[in-house]
């Protein structure tokens, strides 16, 4: 699918509606009727987190994930992959032609089948359904080469497997998997994920697409269409989200609720439109599809009836962690080619590479590589060693790596200067793929609000708690002064956030002192929001985006400290190289970090967020530029 951030909006308000069943975020003194609503419906604390990110939000460290940076890779995965890297490195630079891909507006035959018999198409199906079973940390590393050869390729792929089928993987019972995982994972049939819609966008409630259960219960009759659907015009097999009628198991009424289906081109009524023209990933099939009387067989519903939200969300989080690990190696490319042509050009007498503004930009290319890198294998390897809570660190992983991919193609074209704008320089083509990274597969502006409402929530249960300490202090004096101690050191000046000192190399401390603050003031600003707005923090997006963007940052410090750490203590050739990135990077996020909560917080920065509201309305209603011309026609 090629745009899935339809469903994050709907995360937002399903998921992310701070649960009121258990979490109340008001502050203590509000007797409003949203507060003694939740407070009869709060039963039970929100159950404890072990994902470092969930824990930011209270200003707290939980190392497990992070520290020391995760080696999970045993000697025989290592032997196994090492024998992959190799072949398949080769095959792009040999086999593959991108600008040919790219010209062809399609995957070359020749590629097509020479991906096919490397096992491309099936890395992580196991190898009882006629798979390589390969662990996310292997397959990360694999989809890294393809990032760095052909995007349009690596979106043929994910397409197929790391969003079309994952649903059968992760939510498919035995006759499922068995009848449809061998095909797939031969690319004998290539799968597609059908969600977007063209009236459903970040609002998954809107979906349309229909599945109405037949008069005698033996199938589903399936109705609608799905927008622009990668390996749409390509797939035989598609996982498809659609209304259905549940019965309510409460209430014991009927709802209409998203339910996901196993639907194959063969069933019949399915057909698709011709392939969309796009600004990049041209190479990539995307095309709508339409269900006309599609009778889908009631065995073929993926997971439980109604629960197509549950199974979409786990697919897109499950799915994400490799879009970091694609694009770390698109940015490899990138380096590469800048700091070749820098290395070689000379102007004024010198070689370019010797002028700071050419070293500002490769070195900053290259950090924001690394950060990249570091958070594609924490989150990988996170997931490989059993973690079910890495929704919000997988979304930071796209968001970032996203963002300073394009940055890197950018910078790559400017240090090229004309060359690089030529198309033999190919670098043209990798800015057009990579634009719709930061649209697919959930959209960075909903990602964002995902990941700040996913952690304000967790971080609400905590004051939750606190309230109810409070109404009985004497049976709950350590937590009561555990909290005050942290904000009495608060209103002193000292820093109250946890010491990382203990979990990094001892030429890091100062690197670890300032993530650590960048920690306690995080924490700190989190709490002060929900004690400010309270639920209404949902509507309050400028503060959320600050909010997102301090997570972002302060995860990629944790990241390459801790991956600098393992470097320096392993005295790799390239530790002393990985510290300067370390100090250099979390220098700098820290002055960010500051800055947007500063911001967050400053009633003259909200003034300034209603006057932005305000010129976005004007706009609107004159539906351009709304100030008049200085030339008065």
């Amino acid at each position: 699918m090629l745009l899935s951030g339809h469903f994050a909006r709907q995360a937002l308000r399903r998921q992310l509606y701070f649960k009121t069943q258990t979490v109340c975020l008001v502050p203590v003194t509000s007797v409003n009727n949203n507060t003694s609503k939740c407070r009869a419906q709060s039963t039970q604390a929100a159950k404890e987190s072990r994902s470092f990110a969930m824990n930011l939000f209270r200003g707290n460290v939980i190392s497990d994930q992070v520290f020391p940076f995760p080696e999970v890779l045993n000697e025989d995965q290592k032997q196994t992959l090492s024998e992959l890297v190799d072949p398949c490195a080769k095959f792009f630079e040999e086999v593959n032609d991108a600008t040919k891909n790219d010209q062809l507006e399609k995957v070359d035959n020749a590629s097509m089948d020479g991906l096919k018999e490397m096992g491309a198409f099936g890395l992580q199906v196991p190898f009882d359904y006629g798979g390589l079973g390969l662990t996310n940390t292997m397959y990360a590393r694999l989809v890294e080469i393809v990032g760095a050869h052909d995007l349009g390729v690596a979106i043929t792929l994910g397409a197929h497997q790391s969003i079309g089928f994952k649903g059968i993987l992760l939510f498919g019972n035995h006759e499922q998997k068995t009848k449809y995982l061998p095909t797939l994972a031969t690319g004998e049939k290539i799968a597609a994920f059908c969600l977007t819609e063209s009236s459903s966008g970040s609002d998954a409630s809107s979906i349309r697409t229909t599945a109405t259960l037949s008069a005698d219960g033996s199938h589903y009759i399936l109705n609608g269409s799905k927008l622009w659907i990668s390996n749409g015009g390509l797939a035989e097999i598609f996982t498809v989200f659609a209304q259905t009628r549940v019965q309510d198991k409460k209430s014991g009424t009927e709802k209409d609720k998203v339910s996901a289906f196993i639907v194959e081109r063969s069933f019949g009524g399915v057909t698709s439109g011709s392939p969309e023209k796009k600004m990049g990933i041209k190479a990539s099939n995307t095309a709508e599809v339409y269900f006309d009387n599609v009778k889908v067989p009631k065995e073929n519903l993926l997971g439980e009836a109604g629960e197509g939200f549950k199974v979409a969300m786990n697919i897109l989080n499950n799915g994400r962690f490799g879009m970091a690990a694609c694009l770390s190696g698109t940015m490899k490319t990138c380096i590469q080619a800048a700091a070749a042509h820098a290395s070689q050009r000379t102007q004024f007498g010198r070689r370019i590479d010797s002028f700071g503004t050419i070293q500002e930009k490769l070195a900053r290319m290259s950090m924001y590589q690394y950060v990249t890198e570091s958070m594609a294998y924490m989150v990988s390897a996170n997931m490989d060693q059993g973690s079910t809570e890495f929704q919000i660190e997988a979304a930071i992983s796209k968001i970032y790596a996203s963002e300073s991919a394009w940055y890197c193609a950018d910078e790559a074209v400017q240090i090229l200067g004309g060359m690089g704008y030529m198309k033999d320089a190919e670098l043209e083509r990798v800015v057009r793929d990579l634009r719709i990274f930061r649209i697919f597969e959930g959209t960075n502006d909903i990602l964002r609000l995902f990941v700040a409402l996913t952690g304000i929530q967790y971080a609400g249960s905590h004051l939750k708690e606190l309230q109810k300490a409070l109404k009985n202090p004497t049976a709950n004096l350590g937590l009561i002064f555990d909290v005050g101690a942290v904000r009495a050191k608060r209103l002193v000046g000292l820093n109250s956030g946890p010491s990382l000192k203990e979990y990094v190399h001892p030429d890091l401390t100062k690197v670890a002192d300032k993530t650590s603050k960048a920690i306690s003031l995080f924490g700190s600003t989190v709490e002060s929001l929900l004690m400010q707005y309270g639920m209404k923090i949902i509507d309050e997006q400028f503060i959320l985006n600050r909010v997102a963007d301090s997570a972002i940052d302060i995860y990629a410090m944790v990241s390459i400290l801790s991956r600098s750490s393992r470097s320096l203590a392993q005295r790799l050739p390239s530790a002393q190289h990985e510290s300067l990135i370390c100090n250099v990077f979390c220098d700098e996020a820290l002055e960010n970090v500051e800055n947007k909560l500063k911001a967050a917080r400053d009633p003259e920065s909200k003034k300034n967020f209603q006057k932005m509201s305000l010129i976005s309305r004007d706009i609107v209603e004159s539906g351009c530029v709304a100030a008049k011309h200085p030339l008065g026609f």
